[in-house]
């Protein structure tokens, strides 16, 4: 592999102007495409052969209903009521504006007799409003009119608020937090390189894969059903990755360009060697994402596909671009100091604080072990009282928030969460009016209206208002006891539906396919790196600091975005439940990118055994080369996640957050304490490999080849005069 890619990097110095030509009409053209081809996206989850949403798609059938809704929350001055003239009046003409508003097919009035909307006191009502379209087919500028009107209607005597499921639609934005994490990025870039060229230059090219990525994802909502949340989850990691695998291959071409090498020579060697680690990464980050798949929910599925095809592309960028743009560069990546100096072998680099670092950390190796696995065991407590939910929770000054707070103090808390019941088969109705008497008696149910038959008599509707909110456990609880309550029915079909009933679904979906993802994913990662360090303890290391760094990460999490600890870090107005999405995601993305930095700062370790040294000194020698590149990769991601997690779209706050969170665990405590110190404790032992598995091919990852098989003298010399300054320079 490391031929190949010492000669892809060869063919793209000699045809930079081509290679970028290439990129940027392939930039342009997604652009053109977005532009041209895009569609809607939504924010509704639902999972195929489920109870909820096989119970959603025949009620559209048997009630030609389906369209997305919007309440409108009406409430009066204290002293008067609804059904007062002026009051009435104006009820009246708030529900003819909803009415004529784009795209609403109706808008039910709180005073109509036949179908009455309001509290016993009067004080309180609400008007359903009904679009013609589901929840991706209402677009902004429909939202926009609607909320609008409510804003305008709320100018009056009388308050009013909107909230639904059509109003939870719409992408989320870039915003000052994001721009910052970039910031961020480019500062951390130019103190590695000492240089600004060579900062912007990297998160260029990351730009270029990042925008071709979420380009085709924009492109490919024209025709698939993509959730909202999937372009910024693809752009949040495309671009974190991106910049690192460009930080890898720029700063192996610098250290070429050290020893001596020139412009054409040190492009080919930094593909062959950093490219190699860059694949087998990026490798890693794709088998976590597709591993999705096997959840078996479409747009988990697509979330997967959408953020691998991204880091596919940021690894081609890696390959292809960065060496063309690092030609164009040439030697302005080397700070202008070390320009100047003409002999650039005989530069000192090493950084003296991680030489000591890894000294300390390998000498109490005993100690060190044991008190990471305690204090990230600590951290990782909260964890265990996780809860996960689908319902949304909108931002407490939003008008959703107050239209749920009148609704609530009108008609309860699980007006905002109600339950459907639909009964399909013959003498569908009767049965829907013998049940409604047991459903009354369940626990926390504190109403039920009466059946609603379609106009064939052969389905019926019982809509089940729970005690309690839409995101307790205990309207969770109850839709398990209606499902219980009915399953005995004769003659008849009966499926419990409802935002909480889908959430309960998707949630016992997750729960029975995480173990399965779990050992697929991790087990085919544990065999790449096998065929990586050519060892059993290293993956397994690996493997097991994953772990730790998982429990840490949710357990932080959980204990910010559900008990509400340091939330003003985040922004957080609200705490409870996470996304039900949250847990599994998280957990795909931070291994692949905790595989990242095992590769990374791993092979160096393995490089220098391979080359004769003790293991000891290996660990030693490869931490000091390895590291510095890794602290900014780490540093980079942080920044990245850390700015998303700002994002006002509480999915990708809270996944940004896990994985910000995740990567400081990984990358300074894991990567740099853990593994190791753990090397060290097993010693020779760490690289063992049994003979039965000696038929194992060799990835080469480190390019041995290419130092062994047509180096000159003068490269290998190069190659030890500058092993020696590094670490005579770290000591």
């Amino acid at each position: 592999m490391a031929h190949l890619l010492s000669r892809i990097g060869a063919f793209s110095h000699r045809r930079r102007l081509a290679v970028v030509l290439v990129w940027l009409a392939v930039l342009v053209a997604g652009g053109i495409g977005a532009a041209t081809l895009s569609g809607e996206t939504s924010n509704s989850f639902s999972i195929p052969g489920q109870e909820s949403t096989v119970a959603q798609e025949l009620i559209t059938e048997e009630f030609g209903a389906g369209g997305a809704t919007v309440d409108v929350a009406v409430a009066t001055p204290e002293g008067s009521t609804l059904t007062d003239a002026e009051n009435s009046a104006a009820v009246g003409d708030l529900v003819e504006t909803l009415g004529a508003l784009p795209g609403v097919v109706s808008a039910s009035n709180p005073l109509d007799p036949a179908a009455p909307s309001v509290n016993p006191d009067a004080t309180i009502g609400y008007s359903t409003v009904t679009y013609g379209g589901l929840i991706e087919d209402v677009t902004d500028e429909q939202r926009t009119a609607l909320l609008d009107a409510v804003a305008d209607a709320g100018t009056g005597d009388l308050t009013v608020e909107a909230t639904g499921e059509a109003l939870n639609a719409g992408a989320p934005h870039m915003g000052v937090g994001e721009v910052i994490g970039v910031v961020l990025a480019v500062i951390i870039l130019a103190l590695t390189y000492g240089s600004l060229v060579a900062a912007g230059m990297n998160l260029l090219t990351a730009v270029v894969g990042v925008g071709v990525g979420v380009l085709g994802i924009t492109i490919a909502t024209g025709f698939l059903d993509l959730s909202s949340t999937t372009s910024a989850l693809a752009g949040m990691l495309g671009l974190a990755v991106g910049i690192d695998y460009a930080l890898f291959i720029i700063s192996r071409y610098r250290q070429e360009l050290l020893r001596g090498a020139d412009v054409g020579t040190a492009i080919a060697t930094a593909t062959g060697t950093a490219g190699s680690a860059v694949v087998t990464a990026g490798l890693t980050v794709v088998i976590a994402l597709l591993g999705l798949s096997v959840v078996g929910i479409p747009f988990l599925t697509q979330m997967g596909v959408a953020a691998a095809a991204t880091i596919v592309v940021a690894v081609l960028v890696a390959l292809t671009l960065v060496p063309a743009a690092t030609s164009y560069l040439g030697m302005r990546a080397l700070p202008r100091k070390v320009r100047a100096d003409g002999d650039r072998a005989s530069r000192r680099s090493g950084p003296g604080f991680l030489a000591r670092w890894v000294a300390a950390v390998t000498r109490h190796r005993v100690v060190t072990v044991l008190a990471t696995i305690v204090a990230l065991g600590v951290i990782a407590i909260p964890f265990t009282s996780m809860a996960t939910t689908l319902v949304p929770t909108p931002e407490p000054d939003s008008t959703q928030a107050r239209a749920q707070q009148l609704l609530a103090e009108g008609f309860g808390e699980g007006i905002n969460g109600p339950l459907a019941v639909l009964v399909q088969g013959e003498g569908a109705a009767q049965a829907a009016a013998e049940i409604s008497g047991p459903i009354s008696s369940l626990s926390d149910v504190a109403a039920v209206t009466p059946p609603v038959p379609n106009a064939e008599g052969t389905a019926a509707l019982v809509t089940v208002i729970p005690g309690s909110g839409p995101d307790t456990a205990a309207t969770e609880a109850l839709v398990g006891d209606l499902r219980a309550e009915l399953v005995d029915l004769d003659g008849v079909d009966t499926y419990v539906t409802g935002a909480t009933a889908v959430s309960v679904d998707v949630a016992q979906a997750l729960d029975d396919a995480l173990p399965v993802y779990l050992v697929l994913v991790v087990g085919l990662a544990f065999v790449l790196l096998v065929l990586v360090f050519r060892s059993l303890l290293v993956p397994l290391v690996g493997v097991l600091g994953f772990l730790l760094t998982v429990g840490a990460s949710l357990g932080a999490t959980v204990a910010v975005f559900q008990w509400g600890w340091l939330a003003d870090l985040v922004g957080l107005t609200s705490t409870g439940p996470l996304i039900s999405l949250t847990p599994i995601l998280v957990i795909g993305i931070l291994f692949g990118l905790a595989m990242d930095y095992q590769v990374f700062l791993v092979s160096r370790m393995h490089e220098a055994h391979t080359s004769g040294e003790a293991p000891l000194e290996a660990i030693r020698a490869g931490f000091r080369r390895s590291a510095p590149v890794v602290v900014a990769a780490a540093l980079i991601m942080f920044g990245v996640f850390a700015g998303f997690a700002t994002s006002p779209d509480p999915t990708l706050k809270s996944i940004a957050f896990a994985l910000a969170v995740g990567i400081v665990v990984d990358a300074f405590v894991v990567r740099m304490v853990l593994v190791p110190a753990a090397l060290a404790l097993m010693g020779e032992r760490a690289w063992w490999l049994p003979r039965w598995l000696g038929w194992l091919p060799h990835l080469d990852v480190e390019g041995t080849a290419l130092k062994g098989d047509g180096a000159s003298d003068d490269e290998l010399r190069a190659l030890r005069e500058e092993s020696e300054t590094v670490e005579s320079g770290a000591r």
